[in-house]
């Protein structure tokens, strides 16, 4: 299996299934890969991974910033979007008012 690259947020087509979304995660070389799926409006404070994270948005949005970036702004993603965030990277995140469906790959 090949090791995973950090990729910029790209918008891909979105999988037929549930299963297809793992499959293809799973493809960009991440071991470990799930379905999550978060309330309305969740909110997780700033934080970090030891290892690069992946999420691949199926329904709903995901609001991401980094806090100790030069100039922190707030983006906003939503079906579609595979969104890489790099091991040891500061990140806070917010769901949207429908809450936020993702693959994780991790």
């Amino acid at each position: 299996m090949p090791k995973p690259t950090e990729a910029p947020p790209t918008t891909l087509p979105l999988p037929a299934t549930p299963a297809a979304a793992e499959s293809l995660v799973s493809s960009w070389g991440f071991p470990h890969v799930f379905t999550w799926t978060d309330r309305r409006n969740a909110h997780y404070p700033p934080h970090a991974h030891s290892s690069l994270t992946t999420h691949l948005i199926l329904k709903g949005q995901l609001t991401i910033t980094y806090p100790k970036d030069e100039k922190p702004t707030q983006e906003t993603f939503g079906p579609g979007v595979r969104l890489d965030v790099g091991a040891g990277r500061l990140h806070e995140v917010w769901t949207g008012s429908e809450g936020c469906t993702y693959v994780i790959g991790e």
